[in-house]
C-alpha cells in the first residue's frame, strides 16, 4: 500500500510537516512486531525501545493517520464508568487498579510530553463533563461524590458556575476534573514516532500487514514488499481495525465521530466561550465534545456521517449547535471539518486479547 498522509483536517494543516517513514521491504526479524502506528502502538514501541529491547512498527499509511492524529485533542481521565461501577464489575483489586490506570492516564501523558519536549500545544486546564437535563445532572452528581471520596481533585458545578466557566446557560450543572487538559494529536502522534525512532525503534509507513501467522515458533507478518519474523506481536490498530485475526472487527461497533473547526477567534469571543481553557464533553448518550484550542480556534466534535466528509458544511449541526451555545458566533467562518471512526465496544469498556501465546491485541478505547 502506498504511503498516505491524514485526510486533510486542521491537525494536518497546522503539523508543521508530515510523516514519511519508509515501506518495509525484504525480510526483517524484530523481538516484538507492532501493528499500528498510532497512540498505542507508537508508545509501545517507544517504552520497548527505551528499555533496550528490539521493535518494529508496521503503519498501513503513515503515524497518525487514523484515530490518533484526527480526534478531538482532548486528554480526559477515567472510564465511561463511574467509579463505585468499574470497582463492582471487577472486585475491589483490579477495579482500583484499573480506576487508577485510567485516573493517571493524563498525569503520564503530560508528563511524557514534558520528558520527551515534545512541541504539541499540550495544557493540562481541567475538563467538565456538562449536563443538560435533570438525569445526566444526578448521575454527574454521583461520579463527582465517588471521585471526591476517593480523593481525586474534582468539584462540582452548579448552574451559575457552569455559565461563567463555559460561556453558556445551556448546563444545569457540571464536573470539573483538574486532571484533564488538551493537546494537538497530530504534532504528539509525531513526536511519539520521531523519539521511538530515535530510542531504536523501527518504523515502517504504507506497510499494510496482509497476513499474520505462525511459523517455527515465530510469528511472520507479511506486507506487499516484505516481511517481519517476531517472538511477540502487538496488534494496535483500533477504530481501523481490519480481518487480520479472525472476528476481531466484528468485536467493535462501528461509529464515526466529526469535528469543526473555525477560524481563529478575537481574543474577546475566545475568552466569552472558555476564559480558562478546560475542554468540555456533555453527559449523555450523543456526547458533544468542544475546546479552544491555542490559536483560539474553536474545536466542536460530535456523532458524525459514517463516510468521509472534506469540510463543516457536511456537519451543520455541529455548527449550528455551536452558534446556540454562544451567539456570538454569529458570522465565524468555519474553516475545517473532518471525521473519523471510533473504536466503540458493546460493554464501552477497553479490550486486551491475548487469543495465542505471544500475541497481543489492545483496542476499543471508546473515544476516551
Amino acid at each position: 500500500m502506498p504511503a498516505s498522509s491524514p485526510p486533510r483536517s486542521l491537525y494536518r494543516d497546522t503539523a508543521g510537516g508530515t510523516a514519511n517513514y519508509p515501506a518495509l521491504s525484504g525480510a526483517h526479524r524484530a523481538r516484538v512486531a507492532i501493528v499500528g502506528g498510532g497512540f498505542t502502538g507508537l508508545s509501545t514501541a517507544l517504552h520497548l525501545a527505551e528499555a533496550g529491547d528490539d521493535v518494529c512498527v508496521l503503519e498501513a499509511h503513515q503515524p497518525g493517520w487514523g484515530a490518533s492524529g484526527r480526534n478531538g485533542g482532548q486528554v480526559n481521565p477515567g472510564l465511561k464508568y463511574d467509579p463505585d461501577t468499574i470497582e463492582a464489575m471487577f472486585g475491589p483489586d483490579l477495579g482500583q487498579r484499573m480506576i487508577d490506570f485510567s485516573c493517571g492516564a493524563p498525569d503520564f501523558t503530560f508528563g511524557l510530553i514534558k520528558r520527551l519536549s515534545i512541541d504539541c500545544e499540550a495544557r493540562q486546564n481541567g475538563t467538565i463533563r456538562a449536563a443538560i437535563r435533570p438525569k445526566p445532572a444526578a448521575a454527574v452528581r454521583a461520579t463527582a461524590t465517588q471521585c471526591k471520596r476517593r480523593g481525586m481533585p474534582v468539584g462540582l458545578l452548579d448552574a451559575k458556575a457552569m455559565a461563567a466557566r463555559t460561556g453558556t446557560d445551556r448546563y444545569i450543572s457540571g464536573m470539573f476534573d483538574a486532571r484533564g487538559g488538551d493537546l494537538h494529536p497530530l504534532k504528539y502522534t509525531l513526536g511519539l514516532a520521531a523519539a521511538a525512532r530515535k530510542a531504536g525503534a523501527r518504523i515502517f509507513g504504507g506497510s499494510e500487514v496482509l497476513s499474520l501467522n505462525r511459523q517455527a515458533g515465530r510469528w511472520v507478518l507479511k506486507t506487499a514488499d516484505g516481511s517481519v519474523s517476531a517472538e511477540k506481536v502487538l496488534v494496535a490498530t483500533n477504530g481501523y481495525t481490519g480481518d487480520l485475526w479472525p472476528r476481531l472487527e466484528q468485536s467493535l461497533v462501528p461509529v464515526f465521530s466529526a469535528i469543526a473547526a473555525t477560524e481563529p477567534l478575537s481574543p474577546t469571543v475566545a475568552a466569552a466561550i472558555l476564559p480558562q481553557r478546560p475542554v468540555v464533553y456533555e453527559a449523555g448518550n450523543i456526547t458533544v465534545y468542544y475546546r479552544v484550542d491555542a490559536q483560539n480556534r474553536l474545536l466542536m466534535g460530535g456523532r458524525g456521517p459514517m463516510r468521509p466528509i472534506g469540510d463543516a458544511s457536511a456537519i451543520r449541526y455541529l455548527t449550528d449547535y455551536a452558534l446556540r451555545l454562544w451567539p456570538v458566533l454569529a458570522g465565524t467562518a468555519w474553516t475545517h471539518g473532518w471525521n473519523g471512526r471510533v473504536a466503540i465496544t458493546k460493554d464501552h469498556l477497553l479490550h486486551v486479547h491475548e487469543p495465542e501465546d505471544g500475541i497481543l491485541i489492545c483496542l476499543g478505547y471508546n473515544g476516551r
